[in-house]
């Protein structure tokens, strides 16, 4: 059994035995540690001469004698001598300094855990196992990392502020992960109907959860509600987090949520999002862009009839989101503006979600196509080319229901 125990190393004198991986590995973070660092070795790794040559450590090209532990605190031993490291071992005890022996840890006075450092987090695991250690190290810091694993600072905020999260086209994984660990440290989330629901499940039962399509009253909430619900929370000194599918920034109007607490002098910060204008095609195996066929593509709100005459003779994809209400005038826009009826058009139906659904067909038939399968809102709209140059792919969400 040990005692778990993190040490002070700032100006503290460490030897390092040794020159070869191992050291390489261990050094670096008793540099980071503020260590005084001494590495005595007749030969070193190329990333510890850079760091001698930087004054980072100071390097004895020799080999390891007593009088080298004089005024050390720690000793690292990590040779391939096994007499060398028990001599070593041996002469720091006499010295009454602890010695670490990378090749026997049963003959040493401390062990080294694998550590990961989050934040004010810092994670430390211990086992027979160097593999299983490192597994469980990085299992834990990914779910710090991601919010999975619990480990919100518990502290009064002197000040609320705001957060606006893309959640991305709507399956819960393809948040950002700084997406979601905003979002599982918020007190209050304010989120929307196409945004990720599920992760709305993982929160403390005391976060206040505000729907914004949706009042008490069951009338949806005009923008100008939805400001003030942000900004009253945070002037009570609450971290409100305002979740939305895709993107803030595309179609989502953040930017008027940003201008309503700049205007309140309140903090507000955008974590991006995986935009559905790029993602959702790519669920269908459809590229926005592919060389030879499209340079580039143009994203447009279908949400109001518009004329499309300059969006169209471009030639360039066109993604149309919130737009299968007016998806029969966008249609006609297209052919009158020259583009052949015979252009290839996708409607892509709840994106990387299990019912996820694709249509494919032409300007002229994809309208009959999409009445047809009864596919409605929400839908991604794409127009060109691109619609045809990867066949026959299975998109994500079928994959998964294979693999499942």
């Amino acid at each position: 059994m040990t005692y778990a125990l993190h040490v002070n190393l700032q100006g503290r004198r460490v030897v390092v035995v040794g020159g070869g991986a191992v050291a390489a590995r261990r050094v670096p973070a008793l540099i980071n540690e503020g260590a005084d660092v001494l590495v005595v070795a007749p030969t070193i790794q190329p990333s510890l001469k850079l760091l001698a040559d930087d004054g980072l450590l100071k390097w004895l090209p020799r080999d390891f004698d007593r009088h080298d532990l004089a005024g050390a605190w720690l000793v690292q031993i990590a040779t391939t001598d096994p007499h060398v490291n028990a001599a070593a071992a041996d002469e720091a005890r006499q010295l009454g300094i602890w010695a670490v022996r990378a090749d026997d840890a049963s003959l040493s006075d401390a062990l080294t855990p694998a550590t990961a450092t989050l934040g004010d987090v810092s994670l430390s695991v211990l086992t027979g196992d160097p593999r299983r250690t490192k597994v469980i190290r990085d299992r834990l810091a990914a779910g710090v990392r991601d919010g999975s694993l619990d480990a919100r600072p518990r502290r009064a905020r002197t000040r609320g502020s705001v957060v606006l999260i893309g959640g991305g086209p709507g399956d819960p994984d393809l948040i950002t992960v700084r997406g979601r660990r905003e979002l599982l440290t918020a007190d209050v989330i304010v989120h929307d109907r196409l945004a990720p629901r599920e992760l709305l499940d993982l929160v403390d039962p005391d976060v206040e959860l505000i729907d914004a399509g949706k009042s008490p009253g069951d009338h949806v909430l005009s923008q100008e509600e939805i400001n003030a619900v942000i900004v009253d929370r945070a002037r009570a000194g609450l971290r409100v987090a305002r979740l939305k599918g895709g993107d803030s920034f595309v179609f989502g109007r953040g930017s008027e949520e940003i201008l309503a607490c700049m205007a309140a002098d309140i903090p507000v910060e955008v974590v991006p999002g995986v935009a559905s204008a790029i993602s959702a095609p790519a669920a269908a195996g459809i590229p926005v862009t592919h060389r030879g066929t499209s340079t580039g593509f143009i994203v447009i709100s279908g949400h109001v009839a518009q004329d499309l005459s300059a969006v169209a003779e471009t030639g360039l994809t066109t993604v149309v989101l919130m737009g299968m209400a007016t998806l029969g005038l966008t249609v006609d826009e297209f052919i009158r503006a020259g583009r052949q009826e015979s252009t290839p058009v996708a409607v892509i139906h709840r994106a990387y979600q299990p019912e996820q659904r694709v249509v494919t067909g032409t300007l002229s038939s994809i309208c009959a196509l999409v009445e047809r399968e009864g596919i409605g809102s929400p839908a991604v709209i794409v127009i060109g080319d691109v619609v045809d140059v990867i066949p026959q792919v299975a998109s994500v969400a079928q994959l998964e229901q294979l693999a499942s």
